[in-house]
């Protein structure tokens, strides 16, 4: 399994959700970052002053997918979410080694069947 985490343009979230549903993708995390990377920012004039806007507004969205569904996954992301310009984000993937739902406490490793249950 691996983890996807992009960094992309808040306008285009709509696409990529709805590309990733449409292709059977389910379970995503959207959280509002700022920061920034080569564009170092920009300038915005407002009221007749001009701001400098060090931390750009942007999403990180992501999702966990079996490895054979990644590709797919980071092409649906990279059309949907390209403008073409400085700044259209970044996309990070890590590998998952384990998953456990906190209700049931079952475990979904790909290196043991284990039960967590037991653990002190």
């Amino acid at each position: 399994m691996n983890k996807i985490e992009a960094i992309i343009r808040p306008f285009k979230l709509e696409d990529v959700h709805n590309a990733l549903l449409e292709a059977g993708y389910s379970g995503l995390t959207v959280t509002e970052v700022r920061g920034y990377g080569r564009q170092k920012g920009h300038k915005e004039i407002y009221r007749g002053s001009e701001y400098n806007i060090e931390f750009v507004p942007k999403l990180k969205i992501e999702l966990v997918c079996e490895d054979s569904k990644t590709e797919r996954a980071l092409s649906i992301i990279i059309e949907k979410a390209r403008t073409g310009e400085v700044g259209d984000g970044k996309i990070f993937i890590l590998p998952v080694t384990d998953t456990i739902r906190i209700r049931t406490e079952e475990s979904e490793s790909l290196l043991f069947n284990r039960n967590f249950h037991n653990f002190p």
